[in-house]
């Protein structure tokens, strides 16, 4: 595990020391395989193998626009990287930097008035599933968000995210079967919430 940084912080977590700090561009293929394996190791009871497959050629993805806004955050235990997510200021709601929908410029700026923050790309490896991690990165992001004077949230979520982000007081919307590749859908959940909902992570 990388030794304190700035912009880092130690946590205590079920008697585990983990180390939440900003990623790096050095970590994107550490990233990229917490992805994956999140997505098929917690995303297999919701979703058809066919499905997260798709969705790794694009839809799920390392988005360096986030790691260079230094927004985007990682998580590391005894054994390495163990989840990750982030917010942004931006308008792109989801996607990796493969995404056919992504522009090559940085997307516009979001206006703290009146938008809201988006909540990005959550993935928790399996083995470090239910131990509390994605609220820690929640909380942490929701606090970031507010600093920079946003009111509230919008993120699109996985079905297995969905469990996680309504604990902590995020409301669904119409669900959206999105094409992740040629033919092949997947439910995704729009969700949005107050920042000072008294459910916050």
């Amino acid at each position: 595990m990388n030794s304190p940084l700035p912009n880092s912080r130690a946590t205590s977590i079920n008697n585990t020391t983990w180390l939440l700090r900003l990623a790096t561009i050095d970590d994107i293929p550490a990233i990229a395989r917490l992805i994956e394996v999140s997505a098929f190791g917690l995303g297999k009871s919701d979703y058809a193998p066919e499905q997260i497959q798709g969705a790794l050629q694009g839809t799920f993805g390392v988005d360096t626009q986030l790691i260079r806004d230094q927004t985007y955050w990682l998580v590391e235990g005894p054994d390495g990287l163990a989840a990750a997510g982030g917010w942004s200021f931006r308008t792109t709601l989801f996607g990796g930097d493969k995404h056919a929908e992504r522009v090559v410029e940085p997307a516009e700026q979001l206006d703290p008035e009146t938008d809201a923050a988006r909540i990005r790309a959550f993935f928790v490896a399996p083995t470090a599933a239910r131990q509390g991690l994605g609220r820690r990165i929640l909380k942490h992001c929701e606090d970031q968000a507010k600093t920079h004077g946003f009111q509230k949230l919008t993120l699109f979520a996985t079905l297995p995210g969905q469990r996680l982000y309504e604990a902590c007081g995020f409301v669904a919307d119409m669900p959206v079967d999105y094409e992740v590749a040629a033919g092949t859908l997947m439910r995704f959940v729009p969700m949005h919430k107050a920042i000072d909902d008294p459910r916050s992570a």
